[in-house]
């Protein structure tokens, strides 16, 4: 994944590098741009149980709703319904559960030319994890996570009010791995989310 990382630090960077005024004023105070993306999971996996846990990559679908305090100033709030994983123990599946991940950001946008708007973002994620079935219930995990996210991408305008979104976070998510009553250890999901998909201002 550390491929799309650089396009698209590379791409953003070109466009600060590019810095114009063109089409600032569409995005003034109280702008809201909605987006639908797909977004492609891939966990980090790392755990200090010993037991080489690791949830299966996905794509998933996802909205966002970023608003802005000005043109460059924006939080966005990214939401998706609860996505169920499969968890294994060194390459064995031993159960699944599911997580709901909602996450907030604040943004900065840059004003460059052709309206194109590269942006960072940081921000924090709250993780639920529900519907636990770990070794028929012989292993349970902790049900909440708090992380930090971090963030970079770029919207370009391809009609008016329409923009392609390219979109790269990584989320901090971690749980605490139990048996028996007994913490194991930590799971650390950590995944980088690398998402692509349509925005709409209002």
């Amino acid at each position: 994944m550390k491929k799309p990382l650089i396009a698209i630090v590379a791409v953003a960077s070109l466009c600060v590098a590019a810095s114009g005024a063109a089409h600032a004023q569409d995005f003034k105070e109280g702008t809201l741009l909605v987006r639908a993306r797909a977004v492609h999971l891939d966990s980090a996996n790392k755990d200090s149980t010993g037991l080489g846990l690791a949830i299966n990559n996905k794509t998933l679908p996802e909205v966002d709703f970023s608003y802005f305090f000005n043109r460059n100033i924006a939080a966005e709030l990214i939401l998706t319904v609860p996505q169920k994983q499969t968890l294994s123990s060194n390459g064995v599946d031993i159960g699944s559960l599911r997580h709901l991940p909602p996450t907030l950001t604040l943004q900065y946008h840059f004003d460059t030319a052709y309206g194109i708007k590269p942006y960072l973002g940081a921000g924090i994620n709250y993780t639920r994890f529900s519907s636990v079935n770990v070794l028929g219930g012989a292993a349970d995990v902790k049900r909440n996570s708090f992380g930090p996210a971090l963030q970079v991408g770029v919207d370009i305008p391809l009609a008016d009010k329409l923009y392609l979104n390219v979109d790269l976070k990584k989320v901090f998510i971690q749980t605490d791995v139990s048996a028996g009553g007994t913490q194991l250890g930590t799971f650390k999901v950590d995944p980088l989310l690398l998402s692509v998909g349509l925005g709409w201002r209002f």
